[in-house]
């Protein structure tokens, strides 16, 4: 899953594909690269990220998806959103996935909505919003505490007749640096949600900090970390560079035969 963020203040690739025939580039990289879908996002969730209103984002993301789909009319499209109305356009105008970084929490029309869309759901673990996240990563047993979440969040999705579902754990969501590292080291539990599994770690904070660098030197630690996504069992690696994701897989799938 390649990254296309039309932010301007995303944290690593913040400003760079605001332009149309900037993010109509980087589109073509990624689909050239071997990416199997690309990942649209109108609203950085970063830490403190700035509030986007909704007309805001409906005018940043629908407006690129139909470009995109116009030059590239092949490619997947997910819609990063979190709001059911910009999921709702968004899929009309030519996005196959919901990516929703709140699975439902931060608009309660959103797995209705989805539902009558019939198009796959990623649901990722958060708490809070993308302003107020990092207060909430108290947890007596954080991996415990996600699976249940994910297990009220598929019935809910069940219920409503929502039939492809992802789960993504949400690295560097509600969880302190020791907790994304413990989540790592645990990401095999989540199999038993019998669903594909989402490992969105490319050039996060959980690398550089650990590293003493930044998001711009942090792909091979990026790389060591989807390598280890993979082997405990992640279906998609959600990423900034795909073509040394795609080797990643590459090579492990080689391992595998």
């Amino acid at each position: 899953m390649g990254i296309l963020n039309l932010t301007p203040d995303s944290f690593f690739d913040g400003g760079s594909y605001t332009q149309e025939q900037a993010a109509l580039t980087q589109v073509e990289k990624m689909l050239h690269d071997g990416a199997t879908f690309i990942d649209v996002g109108g609203y950085s969730s970063k830490p403190k990220a700035a509030f986007v209103s909704e007309e805001e984002e409906l005018q940043r993301v629908v407006h690129f998806i139909q470009k995109i789909k116009h030059e590239f009319p092949e490619a997947i499209l997910s819609v990063d959103t979190f709001r059911a109305k910009v999921a709702f356009e968004s899929v009309q105008h030519g996005a196959a996935i919901v990516n929703d970084i709140a699975a439902g929490g931060l608009d309660d029309q959103m797995m209705a909505t989805v539902a009558q869309l019939q198009v796959p759901y990623i649901m990722m673990h958060m708490k809070g919003t993308p302003q107020t996240m990092q207060s909430f990563t108290q947890y007596d047993d954080i991996i415990k505490e996600m699976l249940f979440y994910f297990s009220e969040k598929i019935v809910q999705a069940r219920a409503l007749g929502i039939n492809d579902l992802i789960i993504d754990p949400g690295f560097g969501f509600s969880k302190t640096l020791e907790q994304n590292f413990q989540v790592m080291q645990q990401l095999e539990l989540f199999q038993m949600t019998e669903l594909p599994l989402l490992s969105g770690i490319s050039r996060k904070s959980m690398i550089y900090k650990t590293l003493n660098t930044d998001a711009q030197h942090s792909l091979n630690g990026t790389t060591t970390l989807n390598t280890i996504s993979l082997m405990k069992g992640a279906k998609i690696l959600r990423v900034h560079d795909v073509k040394e994701a795609v080797e990643c897989i590459t090579l492990y799938n080689q391992i595998q035969s």
